[in-house]
């Protein structure tokens, strides 16, 4: 019985050993820009940028295989966040991937409707619907990145797009209709 342990005790040895080896010998060290790009993307994983999610996308930015302005749901914020990452001049947002949207959106599911085929399960990126075949399906609201990739292959389109609520975690403030004057741009008064 000892003799199984202490065999069994210097197997278990030698293999994490020639394992900790491996690990090091063959390490494979992931870019670095790659990571930095991927981390301003916005991680809706909708596929509106032409690459099925934003790491795909984030490598071909690296590779110079694409350019910085194809995420709508980012925006002109990660274009110009990219831009200063990378030393490049930000450009407009390209209108062939989509157009930036002012209210962040979320998908409703009407319950009432719902059949349960599980299509939209499947198209979503980021598994935010929840359900089961032939059970009504619910959104997790908290994990919708508003994509609207769940729409289109819903026979029954009891799916709907709704704006996010607003609260202190996602309210902005408002930009200013026209710019502010300057000092000497003013009428003065006498006081």
């Amino acid at each position: 019985m000892l003799t199984a342990i202490i065999t069994m005790a210097i197997l278990a040895a030698i293999f994490g050993g020639l394992l900790g080896y491996v690990a090091i010998k063959f390490h494979i060290e992931g870019d670095p820009v790659v990571d930095q790009i991927d981390s301003i993307l916005p991680q809706t994983q909708c596929g509106q940028c032409s690459f099925p999610g934003c790491r795909p996308y984030a490598e071909a930015i690296a590779k110079g295989e694409a350019d910085i302005n194809q995420c709508p749901p980012g925006g002109e914020s990660t274009i110009i966040a990219l831009a200063d990452l990378l030393g490049l001049d930000p450009k407009p947002l390209n209108p062939e991937n989509g157009i930036e949207e002012d209210i962040k959106t979320v998908v409703y599911i009407d319950e009432q409707v719902c059949i349960g085929c599980t299509l939209c399960i499947q198209a979503c990126p980021v598994d935010a619907i929840l359900g089961a075949a032939k059970q009504m399906h619910t959104v997790i609201t908290d994990e919708c990145t508003g994509c609207d990739l769940c729409i289109p292959p819903c026979p029954v389109e009891c799916i709907h797009i709704i704006p996010v609520k607003q609260d202190i975690s996602t309210w902005k403030w408002p930009r200013p209709a026209s710019p502010v004057a300057s000092p000497q741009s003013l009428p003065e008064t006498d006081a």
